[in-house]
This record gives structure tokens, sequence and C-alpha cells, in this order.
């Protein structure tokens, strides 16, 4: 039961994903393609990561994780910037032009908290916060 209700929950969350991610994919000038849309948000889900990171997370290579960063730098979705101390080494993070067309407040999480508020009592959610901590922690292993 628990298995399938936390699938159940992941797919919902991705399926929200997706039909955000395409309202989003417009066919005009210097709008991102489905695969840029994606490449965009791995990069904000790392955090600023090395190009090198960025290829093994999506298991390419160095120079297509180069290529695509640079397709998204041309069109302000992305900024590669060059470390202090080792100059062959390079961050990507994600431009301005990204937050405008990304949502990252992710109001949906945020109206289900507030229903979970009025429907829970405080040591509950403490509970499920403790509990989503520690399946967050069992995922990153």
């Amino acid at each position: 039961m628990l298995f399938q209700s936390l699938k159940t929950l992941y797919e919902k969350v991705r399926l929200k994903n997706y039909r955000d991610l395409f309202s989003r994919v417009k066919e005009r000038d210097g709008s991102l393609s489905a695969t840029e849309a994606y490449a965009a948000d791995v990069i904000y889900l790392l955090g600023d990561p090395t190009v090198s990171a960025f290829a093994e997370t999506l298991g390419i290579s160095q120079p297509n994780a180069t290529y695509k960063i640079n397709n998204l730098a041309s069109k302000g979705y992305a900024v590669r910037t060059a470390s202090d101390t080792d100059r062959r080494e390079c961050r990507v993070s994600v431009g301005e032009r990204f937050y405008s067309y990304y949502d990252t407040d992710y109001p949906f999480i945020a109206e289900s908290v507030e229903q979970l508020k009025k429907k829970y009592s405080p040591e509950e959610l403490a509970l499920l916060e403790r509990m989503v901590e520690d399946m967050i922690q069992f995922m990153e292993q």
C-alpha cells in the first residue's frame, strides 16, 4: 500500500512536470526544445555543476555536454563561469532567462502543504517531514 501510494505520488509529480514543461516549450525564435528544457532543468537541479558533472549526470560525452551548454548559453538560459583556481574547469549555472521560463517556487507543493496543515496535527506533519527526509537520504545513497 505504501509503495503504491508513493509510486502514484511520484507519477503525479512527473506528469505535472511534463505538462508544465511542454506548456512552456514554444515554437519561436530563442525558445527551448524539450531536450534543451530538460538540460536546463538538470543544471538547475544540480546547482552550478561543472561541465564534467553535468555530462556524467546525463550519461553523455563531455563534447556533447559542452554543445548543449553552449546552446543554452546562447539563448540566455545558462551561464558558463571559469573556475578561479583551475582555468580548465568550468561551472555552469542557469541564467536569468531560466527563472522567467520556469516556476521554481513550486506553488502546487505549497498548496498541498497548506491543505495538509488543515487536516493533520503538527506532530503528524513533523513525522511526515522526518519520513520524507529519510526517503531523500535513502535515494541519495
